[in-house]
């Protein structure tokens, strides 16, 4: 079934067609919802809630929509909901730059770390700084998208951004020196 078929299909509450979406994008979903949550209960639980979700509102969907990404911004927004009703992480909203220019741009691209490496350090970080790290680097959320889903300045999550990266850089430079 191709893609504008099978909105078509999931807009007419098709349960075969709905089953076909879960299981092509049900993988995704919860490594997006793991790399937040980092509770594969917690993970799980979001992808079915966020699932749910999008078929109650695949109605509002355009065909020409990436069903993929759509989907994707769904389980993420909920997973972020979940994390800040649960956790409640406390923002600190920053006015000062960090030291140096914050730049959308990563400027040690050229450095090569094994996936592991960086997964691990990437754990290693403060909650709210390994939240934007992921958000940014992995899920390729911009600073404005990730201010607006957490609810903050767009400053604050530039701050929060290049300091998480400096301190996955050092842990990461921490590690080839051990």
């Amino acid at each position: 079934m191709e893609h504008l078929e099978l909105i078509k299909a999931c807009k007419q509450n098709s349960y075969q067609a709905q089953i076909k979406v879960y299981e092509s994008y049900k993988d995704m979903m919860f490594n997006a919802c793991w790399r937040i949550l980092r509770n594969e209960h917690d993970a799980q639980d979001a992808v079915h809630d966020a699932f749910i979700k999008a078929f109650k509102n695949i109605h509002k969907l355009d065909y020409d929509t990436n069903l993929g990404a759509w989907l994707k911004r769904i389980v993420i927004n909920h997973s972020l909901d979940l994390l800040k009703a649960k956790k409640k992480i406390k923002w600190l909203e920053d006015t000062e730059v960090a030291d140096g220019e914050t730049d959308e741009k990563d400027d040690d691209a050229d450095r090569q770390w094994s996936v592991e490496r960086v997964k691990k350090a990437i754990d290693g970080l403060k909650e709210k700084y390994r939240i934007i790290v992921v958000l940014y680097l992995i899920e390729n959320y911009t600073h404005k998208e990730i201010a607006q889903a957490l609810n903050l300045n767009e400053s604050t999550v530039r701050n929060q951004y290049k300091r998480g990266k400096e301190q996955l850089q050092q842990q990461l430079k921490n590690t080839i020196l051990s």
